[in-house]
């Protein structure tokens, strides 16, 4: 409900503020003891807040009319209820710097100059009179509101639009990715398979009418698929390995420039070897837990717990953040939950609110001591 009546992205950062200086507006104004009627009072409290609302809700030139409307009311109540009432100029400079170009801004920034100039001429019968008192520094203060918020909602937008952009890289990445390997697959394995079938069949049609010949074709499907386990190896071997032992300390360098402690603990003693693809999908795990620890987490140390408990190759990535999972939700961890899968492991997380966050990764051990890659 309350979202349909004030901007949903403002609530959280402005919603208090403006309630507080509507408050005290409606106060001075119906309170103030120059000879005002009621009906005048409550007409200016009308009119500035439908302008106030229109400009909330616009980017467009109902929002500079907004703007330009409540500097014109501001001027002339302020001959009334006095200079201070244009301080509430500073609504209307932080609202306009949010129009959608700087034509508006600029027509804007001029209603303000006039405000101040409007009142002078009211209040004193000198349009310039504001230039030797107080009102310049306040003028120029709401000229450069308007700028400063036209260049934070400029830096918001452009990092809504890098992260978008990023979004699509990635995605492009992995479309570009997976084509390399449809490619790679289709060409070497494609062939292979297709003889492993024909002879499959030939086999069938042969085993009642011919069974040597059929048993010399079932050699050839067995050396076939020999082949085949082979040219499926090879192409796991081309993908990039990534060194569990190097993205360690990689992210001891990275965390460290934003100064975060980050402590390995191998534990050495019988870790058994990984193969290239289970260590790779490890290194990329950790890599996006520390991404997540960098960006989220707050924390001031890190520990990489290595080991294994006999039957599974554990890592624990282990931070003393503020604990706060959601915070970092979508951000590697259903990746991360993804690629254990792939390995027949596990991802879980804990947290506990304020001391931290638990990571742990972990892959099956098979009979020969190499993690399986299946």
């Amino acid at each position: 409900m309350l979202k349909k009546i004030y901007p949903a992205d403002q609530i959280e950062r402005y919603l208090m503020v403006d309630v507080f200086i509507i408050m005290v507006l409606v106060y001075r104004v119906l309170f103030h003891e120059e000879d005002v009627l009621l009906w005048g009072r409550l007409a200016f409290l009308l009119l500035f807040l439908a302008c106030y609302y229109a400009a909330l809700w616009h980017r467009d030139w109902r929002l500079l009319c907004a703007c330009l409307i409540g500097c014109l009311l501001l001027a002339v109540m302020g001959s009334y209820f006095g200079n201070w009432l244009l301080l509430y100029g500073f609504v209307f400079a932080d609202l306009l710097g949010r129009a959608s170009s700087k034509g508006m801004i600029a027509g804007g920034m001029a209603g303000i100059v006039a405000m101040f100039a409007l009142f002078s001429w009211l209040d004193a019968d000198n349009p310039a009179a504001f230039v030797a008192t107080l009102g310049l520094p306040v003028m120029v203060a709401q000229l450069a509101l308007s700028i400063v918020v036209h260049t934070r909602e400029n830096a918001s937008i452009l990092k809504e639009k890098l992260a978008l952009a990023d979004a699509h890289l990635e995605r492009y990445i992995k479309e570009e990715e997976r084509s390399r390997i449809a490619r790679d697959l289709h060409d070497t394995l494609g062939q292979t398979l297709t003889m492993i079938k024909l002879k499959s069949e030939l086999t069938m049609r042969l085993v009642d009418k011919n069974p040597q010949k059929a048993k010399e074709e079932l050699h050839d499907i067995l050396n076939n698929s020999r082949h085949a386990l082979k040219q499926v190896r090879e192409l796991v071997s081309d993908m990039k390995f990534i060194s569990l032992k190097k993205e360690i300390e990689l992210s001891r360098d990275m965390l460290g420039k934003v100064g975060i402690e980050l402590a390995a603990d191998w534990r050495k003693e019988a870790m058994p070897p990984l193969s290239n693809v289970a260590e790779t999908m490890l290194a990329i795990s950790v890599r996006e837990a520390i991404t997540n620890i960098m960006k989220h987490s707050g924390a001031s140390r890190c520990t990489i717990v290595l080991y294994t408990d006999g039957e599974h190759y554990i890592v624990k990535v282990i931070d003393n953040g503020n604990g706060n999972l959601q915070q970092g939700a979508g951000n590697g961890i259903p990746s991360m939950k993804e690629r254990m899968f792939m390995l027949q492991g596990e991802a879980n997380l804990s947290a506990t609110p304020g001391k931290g966050t638990i990571i742990v990764l972990q892959v099956p051990l098979v009979s020969n001591g190499r993690v399986s890659s299946t």
